[in-house]
């Protein structure tokens, strides 16, 4: 469709020139004018000449009949005039013989923009605090942000994955002081992550319970300022010697960050997720002083009340905290100092991070930072926040143990499939392949069906669910394709045979795939593929449940619906895939 809409829009656009001398239009301004009608009955495509009025001096209606009288398309049977509209029907037939013919031509890079070439793309996503568990909370910048890095090499980009580990910060000068107190090397080395966070949760708790009897009958409202705890205060000293290179302090934390790593591979394996680049946090603790410095040498680095900030006042923001009052750094610093490495190693054209949107004000803040500190490539930071993650209603908090581990939650999804199947597949090998690819797909699936800026209330049932539009149900499809295809056998092709409504329907939306895959690289939104993948979907199920295929009689005929689903299979293939879901062909 996107072909045909921009050969219509070009047309338009000459017409609108030949025929209003004076006013020109451009073809872009034309295309984003272009509508599909809320009713079939209507048309396929439609032109409001409503908003022309003004600029062209004439009625909407005068307009769509000088306009209707100058088209000729060979794939439109016909152009009408309804009120202000012009509306567009499109012969099926033809139609479908040139969207299937472009799909099966260009295969795997059918619907690619490929206006990425030349261009590079970094992405900070997933990014999870060493020593805490991988939870569901972890899940929506993980996919999403894999997403986008798919999306953005099917376009042409040249991208650079970054798990920008949390490996440095206060959490771990309360780590080192618990293990310290409690932990045990062969407990850590057994129970990996898992001992980790109960060492994590144990002296939160801890301090929580210090702060409290702190504070213990003092009025409300003095409550807040008065808290304090021996335990805080040795975290707080622990972190200090941390970073001032303490040799015990840092050879624990190498410990604490090489048991997470083993950990988090486990479930990047299963989501079919690698990285680039692993560098984290603490690569750049050599690397802040120079833009702490380059602050002060501007002007622009304060003191307040002991700390270093930059003042936003201005921008109708809050201060930028640049160095504590200890001097120790913040992640405004840490994250300045890696945009500015980044820039420098990989001369990126954009710079993507894929953070929950109760962060957008802290990357506000900083990329203000890196404008007034005169970096010229400030505009290509983009923050692609995404709504919060809870639990029955319960926000996720590690410190508390309050997470559902997608390691656990794979492990269900997975299990449940494989209840499923095992009756169809009774090889175990084989069973437990297909239960790995559309149990983890589900979870992926639930997750990005939505915009990605929808808060989610996770509930376990509804993410497991195998019925109705869902991962399961999408890759069932896509295996049906793989079957009809296995069994047709022969060579096929699209004949001049006359189609019908549903054929007509399923070319309509494979001629929209790459409409949207240019709308969800442009929003930065997955769910987009993942609602078209719901969309071809129905109209591939509606075809072949309404058209024989393979027992079709008219040769010619037969050959057209065979060549419709290797296209459907095709775009299926690469949507699944852009949405980090992989692809069986058997279900």
């Amino acid at each position: 469709m996107l072909i045909l809409k921009k050969k219509t829009a070009k047309i338009i656009a000459d017409l609108i020139a030949g025929n209003f001398p004076g006013c020109t239009l451009t073809e872009d301004e034309v295309f984003g004018m272009l509508e599909y009608p809320p009713d079939a009955k209507m048309g396929d495509l439609a032109l409001p000449c409503f908003r022309l009025s003004k600029t062209l001096h004439r009625s909407p209606m005068d307009i769509a009949k000088i306009l209707a009288d100058g088209i000729r398309i060979d794939e439109f049977s016909s152009v009408d005039v309804a009120g202000g509209y012009l509306n567009f029907r499109i012969d099926g037939t033809a139609f479908a013989h040139r969207v299937v013919g472009d799909v099966l031509e260009k295969g795997d890079k059918y619907g690619s923009p490929m206006n990425g070439e030349g261009k590079t793309v970094v992405l900070d996503y997933s990014s999870p605090n060493v020593a805490k568990p991988f939870h569901i909370g972890h899940l929506g910048t993980t996919v999403i942000g894999h997403s986008l890095k798919l999306l953005h090499e099917f376009a042409g980009y040249k991208c650079v994955g970054i798990n920008y580990l949390g490996d440095w910060g206060t959490q771990f000068g309360k780590l080192i002081v618990a293990y310290k107190l409690w932990g045990d090397k062969e407990k850590v080395e057994k129970g990996g992550v898992d001992e980790l966070v109960a060492l994590y949760v144990r002296i939160n708790n801890e301090i929580k319970a210090e702060e409290d009897a702190s504070v213990a009958g003092l009025p409300e409202e003095e409550k807040a300022h008065n808290k304090k705890s021996a335990l805080g205060d040795a975290a707080r000293a622990e972190f200090a010697k941390l970073e001032h290179n303490d040799p015990e302090n840092i050879e624990l934390w190498k410990w604490f960050v090489s048991v997470s790593l083993e950990e988090y591979q486990k479930t990047y394996k299963l989501l079919g997720i690698s990285f680039d680049s692993y560098k984290g946090e603490s690569f750049y603790t050599d690397k802040m002083p120079a833009q702490v410095q380059k602050l002060r040498d501007m002007g622009i680095l304060e003191i307040d009340d002991g700390a270093s900030i930059v003042n936003l006042d201005k921008y109708n923001m809050p201060v930028c905290l640049i160095l504590k009052r200890d001097g120790t750094t913040l992640y405004p610093t840490r994250d300045i100092a890696a945009a500015v490495y980044r820039q420098q190693t990989y001369k990126f054209d954009k710079a993507i991070y894929v953070t929950s949107a109760a962060q957008s004000l802290h990357f506000a803040q900083w990329f203000k930072v890196v404008e007034l500190m005169g970096y010229d490539w400030f505009d290509k930071l983009v923050h692609v926040p995404y709504g919060t993650v809870s639990i029955n209603g319960a926000k996720l908090a590690t410190r508390t143990g309050n997470v559902i581990l997608l390691k656990d939650l794979f492990a269900e999804a997975i299990s449940r499939v494989y209840d499923i199947t095992k009756e169809k597949h009774p090889d175990p090998a084989e069973c437990q392949s297909i239960a790995e690819k559309v149990g983890v797909g589900a979870i992926i699936f639930y997750y990005l069906s939505n915009n990605r800026m929808r808060d989610i209330n996770f509930m376990m049932e509804d993410a497991l669910s195998f019925d109705g539009n869902t991962g399961p149900y999408a890759q069932y499809t896509y295996a049906r394709t793989c079957s009809v295809l296995e069994k047709a056998g022969a060579s096929y092709e699209m004949t001049d045979a006359p189609l019908a409504q549903p054929e007509f329907e399923l070319a309509k939306v494979l001629s929209r795939f790459p409409e949207r895959i240019e709308d969800a690289i442009e929003q930065y939104e997955p769910s987009l593929v993942t609602r078209y993948i719901l969309d071809l979907c129905a109209a591939y199920n509606g075809f072949y449940h309404d058209c024989k295929i393979l027992t079709c009689e008219d040769e010619k005929l037969k050959s057209s619906r065979i060549a419709l689903t290797a296209a459907t299979s095709r775009v299926l293939k690469t949507a699944l895939t852009l949405i980090c879901m992989q692809t069986p062909e058997k279900i």
